[in-house]
């Protein structure tokens, strides 16, 4: 990198910091102002918020690993949530955002009762604010690291670093993050992620214009990624299994498993945050469309495409992930390499400042709030929240030096998250799900997954088999527990109820008792997450078709999201039974 580019990457961090510094007072206001901004996010920036959260630095670097060792089809082990995602659209996100809660962990003291509901809020708070968000952290930072190996920042300021400083570097790039994550709470985090995720895609695009052209055009870069295996590399589904880059069990577990069974099976926990923080039920809902359209549809592709020439152009790299940072080193000019890196930056910076948030946001309301200080100020608590942030971090960067490799680590964070997905659906439409059972779910599958991940004895390599252990292990846990545990009583069943008023037949003993209909539709809201899933993702292989020359897959797919647009259309205008309006009913 030469001067203009260094000016760029400064002229990038004193507008994020300005920014922070400018909402600041908004976060001062209170809990609530700091961890969801005081629920007053419209629908694009709710919406877009999510989408950067989800690009980090580690996201390019990851994809060129994936698509170098399984090709196209290899993306089905992030592809697969898209599934939870519709469904988060049409049936989780306005029940979310009527819950009223700060944080996930919250509603386990509104959808159960007693002791067990507070020793499961507490311990989710914890495995999912520490270990499971701090080890995501650290593989943001270990990608950024490798950035900067790539790219020789320090090596063009003439300084030749060795392995620490380069962490360290890092380090002090997510202390910059604290900073202003940790003086405007939400508002600040999702401001500065509005432009940081435009700057992130605009950067995708360039270098995969750039690298694109340097091939000589699509056209030319399809037969050579060809020629490269006799893997069928640019297959969008392992059809053939004689070619197929991606093993069938593996690809039927991300289809038949992985998506149910995830800790975020019914939204997310950063998700919620913004769910939550949007102004009603309908911005939500909108904020979860354009959320799966930003990352499915838009964003795909261009990381695709630097992952396709990076095969082509470095064929023997040793590490795969390296192969997006020296596209950018090689063939982007002045000027539009410090805009690049800018963006990367970006990326980084938008997940991380997320982390910090949202881990803080479970140690301040569900640990500090709930067990330690209930009468405490709001002042106090959004100190106690920039405490939290700065734990957060700290415990990010330890991660950060025992990480190795992006892929792996993002595989670890799925294994040790899958097996609660499934009660965590359960939980909002049947009745008979208690504490006990989401306790075992939880903590079955975090130690069931980290112990086949990590553990040499244990280590199941196939990751679809890892995921079905996981899962069926965490199913055993959970079902003998609601077995052997008593349900929760009809008032706290009732008071949930009363405030979410989810569909279904789960919950007809509530209806009979408390007199209320359901706010929506359990029947309709499926068949509209059937309608959307086509749509989806539909056009995105439309686009990935006509973009790899696919005029086949490009024509069907395009047909398909058609036919799912017209589906969602007819269904959304069904009357299939008269919803009351939340509020308007007598007890």
């Amino acid at each position: 990198m030469v001067l203009i580019d260094w000016l760029i990457v400064l002229l990038y961090l004193v507008l994020t910091l300005g920014l922070g510094l400018y909402l600041s007072g908004k976060a001062s206001e209170g809990l609530e102002a700091f961890f969801v901004s005081g629920r007053s996010l419209p629908w694009w920036l709710s919406g877009t918020s999510m989408a950067a959260t989800t690009f980090s630095i580690d996201t390019p670097l990851y994809i060129a690993g994936v698509v170098a060792s399984r090709g196209i089809a290899g993306n089905w082990e992030w592809w697969s949530f898209g599934i939870a995602h519709v469904v988060m659209i049409y049936i989780f996100a306005r029940m979310w955002r009527r819950s009223g809660v700060v944080t996930d962990a919250q509603l386990t003291e509104i959808r159960y009762g007693g002791s067990m509901a507070a020793i499961l809020r507490a311990v989710k708070a914890f495995l999912f604010a520490v270990p499971i968000n701090c080890i995501g952290i650290g593989y943001a930072m270990l990608a950024m690291v490798k950035v900067i190996d790539a790219l020789e920042l320090w090596q063009s300021l003439g300084i030749e670093p060795g392995d620490n400083l380069k962490l360290w570097s890092v380090v002090g790039v997510s202390l910059f993050v604290l900073f202003y994550a940790g003086i405007s709470g939400l508002w600040g985090v999702v401001a500065t992620d509005f432009f940081q995720f435009f700057l992130g895609l605009f950067g995708a695009i360039a270098v995969a214009a750039i690298a694109v052209s340097h091939i000589g055009g699509i056209h030319e870069l399809i037969p050579l990624v060809q020629a490269r295996t006799d893997m069928d590399l640019l297959a969008f589904i392992p059809l053939n299994s004689d070619a197929a880059s991606l093993s069938l069990s593996t690809f039927g577990a991300y289809m038949l498993i992985q998506w149910w069974a995830f800790r975020r099976s019914d939204g997310g926990g950063e998700f919620i945050q913004r769910l939550l923080a949007s102004k009603d039920e309908a911005e939500a809902e909108k904020a979860a469309w354009f959320f799966n359209i930003l990352h499915y549809v838009v964003r795909t592709w261009p990381w695709i495409l630097v992952a396709l020439v990076a095969l082509v152009i470095y064929p023997n790299l040793e590490d795969p992930e390296l192969g997006y940072p020296k596209l950018m080193l090689d063939f982007l000019p002045p000027a539009m390499l410090g805009v690049v890196v800018a963006s990367l930056l970006a990326a980084f910076m938008s997940t991380v400042s997320t982390s910090i948030n949202w881990g803080a946001s479970y140690l301040t309301n569900d640990l500090y709030l709930r067990f330690f200080r209930p009468e405490s100020t709001q002042s106090e608590l959004v100190l106690v929240g920039r405490l939290s942030s700065i734990m957060v971090t700290v415990f990010g960067a330890i991660a950060a030096f025992y990480s190795q490799d992006v892929a792996t680590v993002f595989r670890l964070v799925i294994a040790i998250g899958t097996g609660p997905g499934l009660v965590l659906i359960l939980r909002w439409f049947w009745w008979r799900i208690n504490a006990a059972a989401e306790l075992a779910s939880m903590v079955g599958g975090f130690v069931v997954g980290l112990t086949t991940s990590v553990v040499p004895v244990f280590t199941i390599e196939d990751f679809g088999l890892r995921l079905l252990v996981t899962a069926g292990i965490s199913g055993i846990c959970w079902v003998t527990a609601m077995v052997l545990t008593p349900p929760e009583s009809d008032r706290t069943l009732d008071e949930f109820y009363r405030l979410v008023r989810p569909g279904g037949p789960g919950w007809r003993r509530a209806r009979s008792r408390t007199g209320l209909k359901p706010a929506q539709s359990l029947p309709q809201d499926l068949l509209k997450v059937t309608a959307a899933s086509l749509l989806l993702f539909g056009a995105m292989f439309a686009v990935g078709g006509f973009l790899l020359l696919n005029q086949g897959v490009g024509w069907t797919s395009l047909v398909i999201a058609v036919a799912g647009w017209m589906m969602l259309r007819y269904v959304s205008q069904l009357r299939i039974a008269p919803m009351a309006r939340p509020g308007l009913e007598e007890d």
